[in-house]
């Protein structure tokens, strides 16, 4: 049986129309957003990021593709994974800040196949996605994870 969730991603890909090619215009709508256009092809950024996140202790919690949904349609497009990322103690932390920043649990990465045939890594800083709670002590272990992201983002594109 072939996993449901990546043929949704592409069935709503498919009928949205949207494009999967990461375009300037719309590229941050959201502070504490960042791009890194990389030097790696798509694929080899992906197995890249996914080794620095168990490197740097951070769970994967799942991972979303439309690229692999397209194709299961029979459809191709270009490289596209969500990796969503989190740890069981950083959640009890989290929810005993807040309960409703529950909602951005998992944290995610972004990587996309660029025309070029590199790919680009995006994510938003976890300070930028708990901030809007007000919570202090979400505060604090959002900095935490902040650093543990940069953590993640070096060892993925270092040489």
């Amino acid at each position: 049986m072939k996993p449901i969730i990546p043929i949704i991603v592409a069935a709503l890909v498919a009928i949205s129309g949207l494009s999967t090619t990461p375009s300037s215009a719309t590229a941050a709508p959201y502070s504490g957003t960042r791009e890194i256009k990389t030097a790696y092809a798509y694929k080899a950024l992906t197995g890249r990021l996914i080794k620095a996140i168990q490197k740097n202790r951070m769970g994967i919690v799942a991972r979303a593709s439309a690229t692999i949904g397209a194709k299961s349609i029979g459809k191709t497009i270009p490289g596209n994974m969500v990796i969503m990322v989190f740890r069981p103690d950083f959640a009890v932390r989290m929810l005993k800040a807040s309960v409703p920043a529950g909602i951005e649990a998992p944290l995610r990465f972004y990587v996309t196949e660029n025309d070029d045939g590199k790919a680009s890594l995006t994510y938003r800083m976890p300070t930028s996605t708990f901030a809007p709670y007000g919570s202090p002590d979400l505060n604090r272990l959002a900095g935490e994870i902040d650093i543990l992201f940069g953590n993640i983002v070096r060892d993925a594109l270092k040489p």
